[in-house]
């Protein structure tokens, strides 16, 4: 998970289910290799079931499977000088610039505002409105009658008494006034139809404009009897305005976002890695022709990247990710940065068989939360490893070395799979062109054996950054690309954190000793100092003596160290020192009696007395 978008696998696509975290890909062979990581999984069981024909096959290929390697490296970065550029490349750059600087005018680069109600949303609301409408509507009208007839019968009633009377009328007088009220009773019945057919017309009219009431509405029943009259309009009342104001909220609602788009309309200035995507900054090249390279100068293919990269970045909240607590300080023995390779990239070491440990396997992709939490880490670590170790100025260092140790990493299928590979998709498609190289060591038999099923499908660019060693050569193919003084211990070379005698700046000597042969190195000293060294040779299994013999005639031979075998187990390095009064030398001799030859590595600093003590 270390600085670019590399996919899982050794050739950009095995690895993806073989490295644990994210053994980034660089994401130049974008879609060939989409393909290939989709082709992954059945591969690799492929590889696993027929095991012992890939590994005669691997050994066919590639001589003593225990020394493989695979892989050239042979790939070199290209110039970010724009009068280096060929013709056709300068000419795609101007052209990327031209969609830029028109996309920047037209805001392709702003995150849309929160999204207003899209216009289908607001006609649903109104038709949705009108609906409650017409069956608030068809309700009341259905009510009405019965509600009309408790009135009736109360006027039949009342009618049985003298209006504007306190005291009972006879009952002679009772039954002419009930014959009377009969005829209210035909006349309030003839109405009704008049009622409903007045009621329908209103009906089509709230249809037409569902967010003003008709003032109509509020007459529309008209009985003889107040208390009749009272009822639907307290119905009406209360059914208008409810209705209305859905629709009036509907209105405001499509109207507000106006100014909010409006307002998110402003350009604003775009920066990617502290760069600007235009303007005369020199380093914007640089960055441009990253997108361009990874979309082998395809204008509009890697215009659309840049676009896609862009607004990811605001989506996922880098700016505030870099500042961000992540509380996962168990994790940086697994992914790091560490010195620098030869040509000067920095060098991101990912260590997956950390990740034996179950509990720090846990705490890393336990549960949903903590695998989101693992992968804003691992971004996190990459932005500040470009911010802080890369330099975009043309003539500057904008790549990294990825080195992925497979030794002991965790099984294809896990807790960890589904993150690796969205880790590997953010990487491939964010962050083009940031791997200068990417060497697996300790690659096991059947992962080299896999990649030479899937070179065929990966392009020429791609194979050229990819570096496999096995168990046997990997720290000789490590020294290949990067100094054993800048290589880690637990890789084979000889950096130390806070070591107090050496630091990068003390070049280390490598020698190679031939089977069965002794090596001796001769270290000069003056009079009055002090030597320190110290040396490592790979697997040991060497014997190992240091002595100090004068440049005087006749003068004494000292015994620093004495001659003994040293086992594959030992330290793996060897520290010594002697204070001298005279001129003389410093005598180290490595006996490898083994039919293989070995690897030794040392160096020496000399210091005055005065220093030393």
């Amino acid at each position: 998970m270390a600085e670019e978008p590399q996919p899982e696998a050794a050739p950009a696509a095995v690895a993806a289910t073989t490295e644990v975290a994210v053994a980034e890909k660089a994401p130049v062979e974008a879609e060939k290799e989409k393909k290939v990581e989709e082709e992954t999984p059945a591969v690799e069981a492929e590889a696993k079931e027929e095991k012992k024909d890939e590994a005669a096959a691997a050994a066919a290929a590639g001589g003593d499977e225990a020394g493989a390697i695979e892989g050239t490296g042979s790939f070199k970065e290209e110039s970010n000088l724009v009068a280096d550029l060929p013709d056709p490349e300068k000419k795609a750059l101007d052209e990327f610039k031209q969609l830029i600087a028109a996309a920047l005018a037209a805001c392709e680069f702003n995150l849309p505002p929160p999204p207003p109600p899209p216009k289908a949303k607001v006609e649903a609301a109104v038709e949705e409105t009108k609906a409650e409408e017409t069956k608030a509507e068809e309700e009341p009208k259905a009510e009405e009658p019965a509600k009309e007839e408790e009135p009736k019968a109360e006027v039949a009633a009342a009618a049985a008494a003298p209006p504007e009377a306190g005291t009972e009328e006879p009952k002679a007088e009772a039954s002419s006034e009930e014959a009377k009220t009969e005829e209210p009773k035909a006349e309030a019945a003839a109405d009704e139809p008049a009622k409903e057919e007045s009621k329908a017309e209103a009906a089509p009219a709230e249809e037409a404009k569902p967010a003003e009431p008709e003032p109509e509405e509020k007459t529309v029943v008209v009985t003889e009897e107040e208390a009749a009259t009272k009822t639907v309009e307290a119905i009406e009342e209360t059914v208008v305005p409810a209705a209305a104001a859905p629709a009036a909220a509907a209105t405001e609602e499509a109207a507000a976002p106006e100014p909010e788009v409006q307002a998110a309309a402003a350009p604003e200035p775009v920066l990617i890695w502290g760069v600007p995507l235009v303007g005369d900054d020199e380093r914007t090249d640089t960055v441009l022709l990253k997108f361009l390279r990874a979309r082998e100068f395809k204008v509009k293919e890697a215009m659309a990247m840049l676009r896609s990269a862009v607004l990811w970045r605001k989506r996922f909240g880098i700016e505030s990710l870099l500042d961000a607590d992540l509380a996962l300080p168990e994790l940086d023995s697994v992914v790091f940065y560490r010195g620098a390779d030869r040509e000067g990239h920095p060098v991101c070491y990912n260590v997956y068989g950390e990740f034996q440990d179950k509990d720090l396997y846990e705490k890393a992709f336990g549960d949903e939360e903590k695998r989101e939490r693992f992968l804003k880490w691992r971004i996190q670590l990459l932005e500040r490893g470009i911010l802080s170790q890369l330099d975009f100025s043309p003539s500057g260092i904008c790549s990294m070395v990825q080195v992925t140790d497979l030794k002991n990493s965790p099984p294809m299928l896990g807790k960890h799979r589904a993150v690796t590979r969205q880790a590997v998709a953010l990487l491939q498609d964010n962050y083009p062109e940031f791997i200068a190289k990417k060497v697996f060591i300790n690659v096991p038999w059947w992962y080299l054996a896999a990649n030479k099923m899937m070179s065929p499908f990966l392009t020429q660019r791609t194979k050229s950054k990819f570096i496999f060693a096995s168990p046997a050569k990997s720290a000789e193919t490590l020294f290949r690309y990067i100094a054993p003084e800048q290589v880690p211990v637990q890789f084979g070379g000889l950096f130390k954190e806070d070591d107090p005698e050496f630091t990068t700046s003390d070049a280390v000597t490598e020698l190679t000793i031939k089977p069965s042969s002794k090596e001796t190195v001769e270290i000069p000293v003056t009079e009055n100092s002090t030597i320190g060294w110290e040396l490592r040779v790979l697997g040991w299994e060497v014997s190992y003596g240091a002595e100090f013999t004068p440049d005087a005639e006749g003068g004494y031979t000292v015994i620093v160290q004495k001659t003994r075998k040293v086992p594959a187990n030992e330290e793996p390095i060897m520290k010594g020192s002697f204070k001298v009064g005279e001129p003389g030398k410093i005598v180290l001799t490595i006996n490898n009696p083994a039919s293989k030859k070995k690897k030794l590595l040392y160096r020496s600093k000399v210091k005055s007395t005065s220093e030393s003590v």
